[in-house]
């Protein structure tokens, strides 16, 4: 199926109300709630980009953006939402849009955070920013409380690529988990990202940020040094991600200046489950992205574990043990996941200094979009996936 005409059967889905393909879906979604299975692909079965580290930038501060390539950061999300003053909106989009174009990411990946869709700025944020030609490769869309806001996004998004004649086959989606609702909802919440790609969408939901702040104003509770208020929406969000083979996005570390503070915030997270840690301020960055990476002490003792349990597989002896210690299928286990997911993030390295091809000037958008319309242009993404320090 061409990316158009699986557009146009999303559009039908949404739009038209297909029972029989419906149906199916339904059947599908009942069978992976059964079995606890999710459909989305594991993380190292599909295009790996590291985010041990997403550094937020106002999406207004062209000075901050240009800096970007030297920070060596894994992730970047350039804001329109809560680092934005109301009033400079609009500014912020076109900026964004802009920054896409002029800038070289280097290995870091370019994302964008728009509205939630409860401001009613989302529509807004997205036509603005998708205008660019170098298309941001991940989209985050804050406070998704329910499934039908990963419905609207979907059908909106839809409609603005073929407006620019987008034929991009996938976009990568992260989403945030800033309320109680949303927590309880977050497995329906992914079932449904997940639903609407298989049915079509240009979307692939790879990753889940918990908005702590919001998620305590929320819920009523108060912030204190340890977090233990939030304990289990962490565990809980983790649990999740893990499930869906997601990302695991954790809090802020509101206190910068705290870098002890830090460390110990992010090996928790890095223990519990996390992949990586929002942060605020470039002298975060690397902290967060070693405490987030495999230590090379671990790596090299899950290397040659799994190396001497092969040796011991040949000699078909039982008991098994390792520099004195008995060796069990949970620890084989542990030590093939840190060394593949050391793999996963070298081989993610490109040259920070790749050159950027040019492109064509954008189309004007059509206020009346056709779903049939023939697709005439290819913008791609402006990712370059990331690597370890």
């Amino acid at each position: 199926m061409s990316t158009m005409s699986a557009a146009v059967s999303f559009r039908c889905i949404l739009h038209r109300g297909c029972r029989r393909i419906r149906s199916l879906s339904a059947v599908r979604l009942a069978s992976t709630a059964a079995s606890g299975a999710a459909p989305n692909p594991p993380l190292d079965s599909r295009k790996y980009i590291p985010r041990r580290a997403c550094l937020y930038i106002p999406g207004n501060d062209e000075a901050k953006i240009r800096k970007i390539p030297k920070m060596n950061v894994d992730s970047v999300i350039l804001d329109c939402e809560d680092g934005v003053a109301l009033n400079r909106k609009t500014e912020a989009r076109a900026t964004i849009a802009k920054m896409l174009d002029e800038v070289t990411f280097g290995r870091t990946e370019p994302s964008v955070r728009v509205n939630s869709i409860a401001s009613g700025l989302t529509e807004d944020d997205l036509r603005a920013v998708m205008q660019a030609m170098a298309l941001p490769p991940t989209i985050l869309l804050p406070k998704v409380d329910d499934p039908s806001h990963i419905q609207w996004f979907a059908e909106k998004f839809l409609s603005i690529l073929q407006e620019r004649k987008v034929k991009k086959k996938k976009f990568n989606l992260v989403i945030y988990v800033e309320s109680a609702l949303g927590m309880l909802n977050l497995p329906d919440i992914c079932r449904k990202a997940n639903e609407i790609t298989e049915l079509g969408a240009p979307l692939q939901l790879d990753g889940i940020v918990f908005g702590s702040d919001d998620f305590l104003a929320n819920i009523g509770a108060e912030r204190t040094k340890d977090a233990k208020e939030l304990l289990y929406a962490r565990q809980k969000l983790v649990l999740v991600a893990k499930a869906f083979h997601l990302h695991a996005i954790d809090l802020v570390h509101i206190d910068f200046k705290d870098t002890e503070g830090l460390k110990e915030q992010s090996l928790e997270g890095a223990r519990m489950g996390f992949t990586g840690k929002q942060v605020i301020h470039p002298i975060q960055i690397p902290i967060v992205q070693e405490a987030f990476s495999p230590n090379p002490k671990k790596v090299e003792w899950a290397t040659e574990l799994i190396k001497a349990f092969d040796e011991h597989q040949k000699s078909g002896e039982g008991a098994f043990t390792f520099r004195g210690n008995m060796i069990d299928m949970p620890s084989l286990l542990q030590a093939k996941n840190i060394v593949q997911l050391q793999q996963l993030i070298v081989s993610s390295a490109v040259p920070t200094d790749a050159p950027k091809p040019d492109a064509p000037k954008p189309e004007p958008a059509k206020s009346d979009p056709s779903p049939s319309a023939p697709s005439t242009s290819e913008p791609e993404p402006k990712q370059k996936s990331s690597a370890t320090q």
